[in-house]
């Protein structure tokens, strides 16, 4: 038994909820947009309340200790030396990689990535004036791998600019080894691409496991990457609008900041701020048994689809808590197969052709869940495909 109760229920209806409340029907279970249903750790209900007892919500900025969590919590579990001047604060990772690619690219400019992909990746791209190169994702016996031949026929367009790595990868849940991180900072440097690593997942994995962070591979070529983080995945706070870009090279980060600014996406809120610093420095023991709580529901997923289902494959999960699961022998697409789900079973997951999957019949299905949540999810799925 652990320190924290991952298990116990708590009423998200009526909270202003996206996951939950913005779909008008109270019997729809939603396994789909990346939040969990478990409450924060108490360090950071704590912080949020103590600003609230405060009762005054001004204008907020950042001060040492936010800098300071954010550095020690990188240098502690992965190694990563960070300076603050390297650190900008943004209320969020999608408008921070919007912000980035306009202030360096050019309307045209192609930014390369790996398929299937984060939904919101397409929209930044696309609302920059910029063309997605897709690179498929090799998939066999349930794990994906980076196609590096395609890669590299990507990388010699003229027009390629920026080569841009969900690390860890959502949605197939591929914890990227240091040599095929090696591979992609050795053709992003023989192309001079820009490297944008979003590592906004890379908290959530198997403990015992490792991550390696892209600044962490090449150090020769650090001048040319830009990381995206924030603890709002981690920590369930994504609510309070909290994340950080981080860039060495003085001359890409006075491009950035003045695209951040002119943006308008350069103010912090004031209950973020006090989140993240409890988060990153008092948090860990919560970290730890989150993860295990995740792995646990991923066994009962996997369980569930070979006992019922043995043709329906869940992609290896090494990382994310969401789950990338083949449902091919089906004979629908994923699209199909969320609607059907959600018109017989009440059941609301996210379907494969919203991340541009390359393979037909995938769905993604958020594990960030009570045990109850998710027996309750499973036996839908079971009423609909029996």
């Amino acid at each position: 038994m652990g320190k924290f109760n991952f298990d116990e229920k708590v009423e998200r209806r009526g909270t202003f909820s996206y996951k939950w409340d913005s779909i008008d029907d109270p019997d729809l279970l939603p396994l789909w947009v990346a939040d969990m249903d478990f409450k924060v750790a108490p360090p950071i209900y704590a912080a949020v309340n103590k600003c609230a007892q405060h009762g005054v919500f001004g204008y907020a900025t950042e001060n040492d200790d936010y800098y300071n969590a954010i550095i020690s919590f990188n240098k502690r579990h992965y190694g990563v030396e960070l300076e603050r001047e390297w650190i900008m604060p943004v209320p969020g990772i999608v408008p921070a990689l919007t912000a980035v690619l306009q202030a360096l690219t050019q309307p045209g400019d192609e930014v390369i990535l790996q398929t299937p992909a984060y939904n919101c990746f397409f929209s930044c791209i696309r609302n920059s004036g910029l063309v997605a190169a897709e690179n498929h994702l090799a998939y066999k016996d349930g794990r994906f791998s980076i196609d590096f031949d395609a890669l590299e026929k990507l990388a010699t367009s003229e027009k390629a600019r920026v080569l841009l790595v969900c690390n860890p990868h959502n949605p197939s849940g591929r914890l990227w080894k240091p040599e095929e991180l090696q591979r992609l900072s050795e053709i992003a440097k023989k192309h001079n691409l820009i490297v944008i690593s979003d590592e906004i997942h890379c908290d959530i994995r198997p403990n015992g496991s490792k991550f390696h962070s892209f600044s962490t591979i090449d150090e020769s070529y650090n001048d040319h990457l830009i990381t995206l983080g924030a603890p709002s995945k981690t920590f369930n706070i994504a609510g309070l609008k909290s994340a950080h870009v981080i860039c060495r090279n003085k001359d890409y980060r006075y491009k950035i900041d003045r695209q951040i600014n002119i943006n308008e996406i350069c103010d912090v809120n004031v209950f973020g701020v006090a989140a993240t610093i409890a988060a990153y420095t008092e948090c860990d023991d919560w970290l730890y048994e989150l993860n295990d709580y995740i792995q646990g529901n991923y066994q009962i997923l996997k369980n569930f689809f070979a006992e019922n289902y043995p043709k329906i494959k869940v992609a290896d999960l090494e990382s994310t808590y969401l789950a990338w699961v083949d449902c091919s022998c089906l004979n629908l697409s994923g699209e199909e197969i969320k609607n059907k789900l959600i018109r017989e079973g009440k059941l609301y997951i996210n379907d494969g052709e919203m991340y541009h999957s390359p393979m037909n019949s995938f769905i993604r299905v958020n594990l960030a869940c009570t045990r109850v949540t998710l027996k309750d999810a499973l036996s839908r799925f079971k009423k609909v495909f029996c």
